[in-house]
């Protein structure tokens, strides 16, 4: 039997196993891969979001629901005008070739509205254009922070209360709630994450999907983001598969 049959018997053992609905990628190790390769970052990042179309085949080939992907972090947004302005072209630009296969709903998720204007009315394109696609649900976390994330739904909430005339006691008790935070999130209608994986060995969450995250297996991949491969991703899978999730009990 060949390398590709056996790769596809393998995955097809592991979609008759549990597999989570939502799984999670920090896209990390771009920078160091391309140090590694002597390379250009904006090259490391190029190779980055050829990638993304790979693994997305790839959860489609598990079944998988939904996916977040993060793709720029509000702290990326603290490196030089030039990088970032670079890397978020190539971002857009890889989701344009992925809205154009019409394969998967795409949604920008983030403070947006930081981003250059041209890149916003992008980002709102490849949304609108997709978002009658019969696939997997996409998010892509751009300038992304979970800190900002809850702060803001609960700002929302606090903001509706006092347009209602509730007093700050009212708001506590009758607004603020954990399935009320929830609703004002940007994955408000998703289930929460159930499998985050992190690239290039980092062993820590970096503020990815805080709320979402509670209950999520976590693996660490110590491939850079550019060298991920099936094989890594389905060694997640079978992590994911091995562990007995409690919720607690």
């Amino acid at each position: 039997m060949g390398s590709n049959a056996i790769d596809n018997a393998r995955m097809e053992q592991l979609t008759t196993s549990p597999i989570p609905r939502h799984v999670g990628v920090i896209l990390d190790g771009n920078r160091r891969w391309a140090a590694k390769n002597g390379a250009a970052s904006g090259d490391s990042y190029r190779r980055g979001a050829e990638k993304v179309g790979q693994l997305l085949a790839w959860c489609d080939k598990a079944r998988i629901e939904f996916v977040t992907l993060w793709a720029l972090s509000i702290d990326n947004m603290r490196r030089s005008p030039h990088d970032v302005c670079e890397l978020a072209d190539i971002i857009v630009g890889g989701l344009q070739k992925l809205a154009q296969a019409r394969r998967w709903r795409l949604k920008p998720i983030g403070a947006i509205s930081l981003l250059p204007p041209s890149i916003v009315m992008a980002l709102r394109d490849i949304a609108e254009t997709t978002k009658d696609v019969d696939g997997m649900l996409v998010n892509i976390a751009i300038a992304y922070d979970g800190h900002d994330e809850i702060i803001s739904a609960v700002r929302e909430l606090i903001e509706e209360g006092a347009r209602m005339g509730f007093s700050g006691e009212e708001i506590a008790t009758r607004l603020l709630s954990q399935e009320n935070v929830n609703k004002r999130l940007f994955t408000h209608d998703q289930p929460p994450l159930d499998l985050m994986i992190r690239t290039s060995g980092e062993q820590r969450l970096s503020g990815f999907l805080l709320w979402q995250v509670a209950y999520a297996e976590l693996y660490f991949s110590n491939s850079l983001w550019p060298d991920f491969e099936e094989a890594d991703f389905r060694q997640a899978l079978r992590a994911f598969e091995q562990r007995q999730r409690r919720f607690g009990v």
